[in-house]
């Protein structure tokens, strides 16, 4: 049987999955019920206490669309930010480059240079929201650095960086490529023959979240229900929908599946449009008393078979270390359609790294939801007013979630998808849908690099 045929469109976390490093301190929040029972009612009831629900709830009662006053309800199934966000790598890495030219195939340079430039719009937005809020998440803006080992890959690298620049791009002024041999030197990493740095920023993912489920929560508009999974969305007479729990049922104007790669468990026509898939992340330590290189920037390395892997340091000298995905790619079963993320899946190059006595004291899975077109879906879902879709990030959430929420907030309140800022080609419609295709949902975009 393929990957594909599977699925199981009743797919819900599992209970017992594995313990992801930035969940180390338990927030006191992440258990947390606002209320004894489910409220009767509310204005919206989001799906999803993670980054995509959390945020589009912060707009809703605290930011920039908190203007109209809405009551709002999170339905989560396990404890807040236990799934892809808390798994993840801790890197806010804007993709300056990488996918732009096939964007530009599909979708026209137009629309293609939308992406880009929302996900760069997110360092300054996250790094002010974390100032104003007074956030204590790690959050660093740094520098993130491409390395490239295999030669033809590095000469591609280039053809696509130079393409760009003659385009006279604004974001990719920040840009600085080197090709051949200073690229080991500049990098650090053994025989690489390209290398490519630009801003990015690194933070703790979890405690990012719960700082923000705080302050929603002190408004008085949010209301925090966890250990509720959603089992049934039914839309009444009255244009109401009814939310069904294993706790009882509650009742909402509008509903946001803000449940990423679960979402086809509600909405079974993104059952082939947004696929689960398992990615691994693992926490690299090194022995008390021992020094190590000091690594001011944050990675992504194709290695010399092409494999992508991501590492992200930390102040204390340790390194998040994740992707690696062709290392399994060949073991569908492991990873593909697959939601459980209580097992692991089967299975470095720093100079100066040699004797560090580095090892691995943490290793976990997250499910991720891949997009058959390598984009989220945002926006409406087709053909059903007041239900709104937020999912499918492919790995790559953290510098579009924040500001892809806001446009959902946006859309509650009224506007069109047009108005919202969000990028065109993350509009979830009927048509894309219907465009899904067989193959590896995201192709090349598979790692857990968010």
């Amino acid at each position: 049987m393929s990957p594909r045929n599977s699925f199981n469109t009743g797919c819900l976390p599992v209970g017992n999955p594995t313990v992801p490093f930035w969940h180390q301190d338990i927030h006191e929040l992440h258990d947390h019920r606002t209320t004894k029972e489910l409220p009767a009612s509310s204005d919206v009831v989001i799906i999803g206490a993670g980054y995509a629900g959390i945020s589009t709830a912060y707009h809703l009662v605290k930011g920039e669309a908190s203007h109209s006053k809405l009551s709002v309800t999170i339905l989560e199934a396990r404890g807040a930010c236990s799934g892809a966000t808390g798994r993840n790598g801790g890197h806010l890495r804007p993709d300056m480059y990488g996918h732009v030219p096939k964007f530009m195939d599909r979708a026209g340079i137009e629309r293609a240079l939308e992406v880009p430039e929302f996900e760069v719009a997110h360092l300054n937005v996250i790094k002010s929201l974390i100032e104003k809020e007074k956030i204590d998440c790690d959050f660093t803006l740094t520098r993130s650095i491409d390395v490239w080992c295999n030669e033809e890959a590095a000469a591609r690298a280039k053809g696509v960086y130079d393409m760009l620049v003659s385009y006279n791009l604004e974001y990719m002024k920040d840009v600085c490529f080197v090709l051949g041999k200073d690229a080991e030197g500049i990098s650090g990493v053994k025989g690489a023959k390209a290398c490519a740095s630009f801003t990015a920023g690194t933070l703790w993912p979890y405690k990012f979240v719960l700082h923000l489920t705080r302050s929603i929560l002190e408004t008085g508009l949010a209301n925090l229900q966890t250990h509720t999974p959603v089992t049934s969305v039914r839309r009444q007479p009255s244009g109401e929908f009814i939310i069904t729990t294993p706790r009882g049922a509650t009742m909402a104007r509008h509903v946001v599946y803000a449940n990423n790669a679960y979402i086809a468990g509600l909405l079974p026509q993104y059952s082939q449009a947004i696929v689960p898939c398992k990615g691994l992340c693992t926490h690299i330590s090194v022995q008390e008393g021992t020094r190590t290189p000091l690594l001011n920037n944050s990675y992504i390395v194709h290695e010399e078979d092409e494999t992508l892997s991501y590492l992200v340091p930390r102040a204390d000298g340790s390194i998040v270390v994740g992707g690696a995905n062709a290392r399994y790619r060949s073991f569908p079963e492991q990873w593909f359609n697959n939601v459980d993320d209580s097992t692991l899946i089967e299975e470095r190059f720093f100079h100066g790294w040699e004797s560090s006595g580095a090892r691995v004291d943490k290793v976990w899975t997250g499910i991720m939801g891949y997009s058959w077109d390598s984009h989220p879906h945002v926006g409406a879902l087709p053909g059903n007013d007041s239900q709104y879709v937020l999912a499918g990030f492919n790995g790559h959430g953290m510098p579009v979630v924040f500001l892809s929420a806001l446009g959902v907030a946006k859309m509650i309140n009224g506007a069109k998808f047009q108005d919202t800022g969000v990028p065109r080609v993350f509009q979830t419609t009927q048509e894309r849908l219907e465009k899904v295709k067989d193959g590896v949902p995201g192709g090349d975009m598979l790692t857990m690099n968010g």
